[in-house]
């Protein structure tokens, strides 16, 4: 099955934000470059990249656990961003703009996981 990855939503939510979040971050302080920057913006390609390595893989179940690992990179940005913005690294206006766009984005990936875990179990016959 040929897929790509350009062609799903969820990939094109992640690689929004992951551009998002690298503008809103930098101009955080120079002394929280390598701790939470760097963490966020981490989080935030791990999120997208592991889309992209999930949807190259073969299997289903392979695709899966890569979305698995992007679902938990969601989360740690989610939750990195509410620490920014509770330290006032981030505006009012960009926190909760990004922590909405986060709330959407990890259901999208429970959603694929789910959809990817059924064509596992139920392949079709090509």
């Amino acid at each position: 099955m040929a897929r790509d990855h350009r062609r799903l939503r969820v990939f094109q939510a992640a690689h929004t934000l992951t551009i998002t979040i690298y503008k809103e971050t930098r101009d955080f302080p120079r002394d929280a470059w390598y701790g939470l920057r760097g963490q966020l913006r981490r989080a935030a390609v791990s999120t997208v990249s592991n889309i992209v390595e999930g949807n190259a893989r073969r299997g289903a179940l392979e695709y899966v656990n890569f979305l698995n690992i992007a679902r938990g990179s969601a989360a740690e940005a989610a939750y990195l961003v509410v620490l920014a913005s509770e330290l006032g690294y981030l505006s009012v206006t960009a926190g909760a703009s990004l922590q909405r766009e986060y709330a959407q984005l990890i259901p999208q990936l429970e959603n694929l996981v789910q959809k990817m875990r059924r064509l596992a179990e139920h392949p079709t016959k090509d």
